[in-house]
């Protein structure tokens, strides 16, 4: 009897270690989701930022700085529902105006417009490695959440499900080459 009843305490008490590690793992799933996303909006924000600053420095051509301008300050603006598309639209709005190496060199001869380039090329290439690491985060902990103990014993609390963030982020192949 005494026996018997030191196996279920073990089995117990294992059963609660392993619960415990999971809901563990799952908690730094979340915070490594909150991270990511945190940095991913700093990078899109960065993008946005430094299109709408050579937008407005008079270096490009009318017509490109008003579609880049209204593009980023879209994106700047968008509420989280509408923020994929317009970050999409901002995206497409840089292929469109430099889908061109020469586009990239008018503005790298203009004074100060090397160190501009340069920025945008390296906030273009960021982008999708800042998305890419909020998604593989976001997989991680879906793939977690969909375990049946997981569900059964509630250890995700009242944390929601994590979403991924889909947009277009191919950059210009013009900025996307720039070392």
């Amino acid at each position: 009897m005494t026996a018997t009843l030191i196996w279920i305490l073990v089995a117990l008490v294992a059963i609660g270690l392993y619960l415990s590690w999971t809901a563990g793992r799952l908690d730094r799933l979340h915070a490594r989701i909150d991270a990511a996303r945190a940095a991913l909006d700093a990078q899109l924000l960065r993008r946005a930022s430094v299109t709408q600053e050579l937008a407005t420095s008079g270096v490009l051509d009318p017509a490109a700085s008003i579609v880049l301008y209204e593009a980023a300050h879209a994106a700047r603006q968008a509420d989280e529902e509408h923020r994929e598309v317009a970050e999409s639209e901002l995206s497409q709005a840089l292929r469109a105006v430099f889908g061109e190496a020469g586009q990239v060199e008018i503005v790298r001869e203009a004074p100060g417009g090397d160190e501009a380039a340069n920025e945008l090329a390296a906030a273009v290439r960021r982008v999708p490695m800042a998305r890419r690491f909020h998604n593989d985060a976001v997989r991680a902990a879906r793939a977690l959440r969909r375990h049946r103990t997981v569900r059964w014993f509630r250890l995700a609390g009242h944390a929601p499900f994590p979403l991924a963030f889909e947009m277009d982020d191919e950059p210009p192949t013009a900025l996307a080459d720039r070392p």
